[in-house]
């Protein structure tokens, strides 16, 4: 019988990695779904200023909600030349309700004319259960931003994030390719290889 791991976002782009993770990583048949209900739930408000501490304070909310193991990440990109903005701002920071499409638009603003394009993705990961945070674990790639646009897969910032060691963007690679090198991946890679020692 399957055992239960509730992924905690209605992020599709994320919850298809969570998926793809589970297939790709998961020995021990953990069955991962979304929250149930989580749509209609309050999401907490993300006021921690680093991504562990966003991940862990939304982890030990959705956690009093179930009886069972439950996962919650907090995840973006710092850009060295923005002092490592936007960093726990990233999904929002052109503003609280930013598309995909604002968000890129404004780190291209931001960066025009800057020759210093290093950047990296970090995701942290909480693992919780009622009211309990019991483990954390971290993923980080290292890249650049590219000065415009390339490929149509991801989400995100992955359009604008060179990979060097492939000599491409994150949207330009299929999905596994990119777990396989992620900041998501690395550390979904991570909280199964711990779950499956539980």
């Amino acid at each position: 019988m399957n055992r239960v791991l509730y992924a905690c976002s209605t992020n599709a782009g994320k919850l298809r990695e969570f998926a793809l993770a589970a297939r790709e990583f998961d020995r021990t048949n953990y069955a991962v779904e979304p929250l149930p209900g989580l749509k209609e739930m309050r999401a907490p408000e993300e006021n921690g200023v680093t991504f562990k501490e966003n991940a862990c304070l939304k982890a030990l909310y959705f956690s009093e909600f179930t009886g069972e193991l439950v996962f919650s990440d907090d995840s973006g990109i710092e850009v060295d030349a923005l002092g490592g903005a936007p960093g726990v701002y990233s999904a929002r920071f052109a503003g609280p309700d930013a598309t995909d499409t604002e968000n890129n638009n404004l780190l291209l603003e931001r960066l025009a004319g800057s020759f210093n394009r290093i950047a990296r993705f970090v995701c942290v990961i909480a693992l919780a259960r009622s009211g309990q945070v019991i483990e954390t674990f971290q993923g980080t790639v290292e890249g650049e931003i590219l000065r415009e646009l390339r490929g149509k897969n991801g989400f995100g910032y992955d359009p604008l994030f060179l990979y060097p060691p492939l000599g491409k963007s994150f949207a330009e690679i299929g999905a596994k390719e990119k777990l396989a090198v992620s900041h998501r991946g690395h550390a979904l890679r991570k909280l199964f290889t711990f779950s499956a020692a539980r």
